[in-house]
């Protein structure tokens, strides 16, 4: 898959929302994860490779389902079915969960009801569990460790919070639930005080960090979930965007919540609980 350099995930601030210096090979890698972040049935892969790790069910038949995939931020699981006979994931009920490594603690993911998950930085130190009823028998999977941080991304993000402006390249592949039909290139602002979200030099969305504001990764969405992020600027307004790398999404959200936290605002998803120490 192609990946941009990192130098190019930004974009100088005299370049603000002047789309001319996009390459069209960016411009077209961008629009396709819009159509990428349909559930898929193909087998999972990860940067072009098989991903082997898989995870056993804790259940009275745990080899019905397994988890695969990379225990890593940046990443994604999903809820594979280990034999032919098994019944369809589309005809169970699916929920997904936070387990505190320390306590044992669990928490609902508020959306996270499908059968792919990409862990999102509020993830990381934590163990994921996810709970699947079929006719009435209900199978826990979990993942064997915490999840792990995506490396370099602390120093990375580090190193934008000196900006006072960061922007990011997007593509608004829903908004207000609904999917969006445009495939354009959007900017998202990551700001000190406020994000913003515009199209040229018109801003969709423009809001001040604030108590009705929410920031997550994606629950759900198929293999490009890991690339996808939902934001609710103010109450009725929301998006799902779309990056062009699995970093970039987690920079953005990270960046996104230290600005937020130094205006004494904690900004989470839908029913998130504030972690500890954030």
């Amino acid at each position: 898959m192609y990946r941009k350099n990192v130098s190019q995930m930004i974009v100088p601030e005299s370049e603000t929302c002047d789309f001319s210096i996009l390459d069209y090979s960016c411009i077209y890698h961008i629009k396709m994860l819009r159509h990428a972040l349909t559930p898929s049935k193909s087998s999972v892969s990860y940067d072009g490779f098989q991903l082997a790790m898989s995870k056993r069910g804790e259940a009275r038949t745990p080899d019905l389902y397994e988890l695969d995939g990379s225990e890593a931020l940046g990443s994604y699981l999903r809820i594979k079915p280990t034999t032919d006979g098994t019944l369809e994931l589309s005809r169970c009920s699916i929920q997904w969960y936070r387990v505190s490594s320390e306590v044992g603690k669990k928490e609902l993911i508020s959306g996270a009801t499908k059968s792919v998950y990409a862990p999102e930085p509020f993830d990381v130190g934590r163990i994921l569990q996810v709970e699947i009823i079929c006719d009435g028998q209900q199978i826990t999977l979990t993942t064997t460790s915490a999840i792990d941080p995506a490396a370099g991304l602390g120093s990375y993000v580090e190193a934008l919070v000196r900006k006072h402006d960061v922007e990011f390249h997007v593509v608004v592949t829903q908004m207000n639930g609904a999917d969006h039909p445009s495939e354009s290139i959007h900017v998202l602002h990551v700001g000190k005080m406020r994000m913003k979200l515009c199209k040229g030099k018109i801003a969709i969305a423009k809001e001040y960090y604030s108590n009705s504001m929410q920031l997550c990764g994606v629950r759900g969405g198929g293999n490009a979930a890991a690339q996808a992020l939902f934001w609710q600027a103010k109450k009725g307004l929301s998006f799902v965007l779309a990056f062009e790398s699995e970093r970039e999404r987690n920079a953005a959200v990270m960046l996104a919540r230290r600005f937020a936290f130094d205006c004494n605002i904690t900004l989470v998803g839908p029913d998130d609980r504030s972690p500890l120490g954030n």
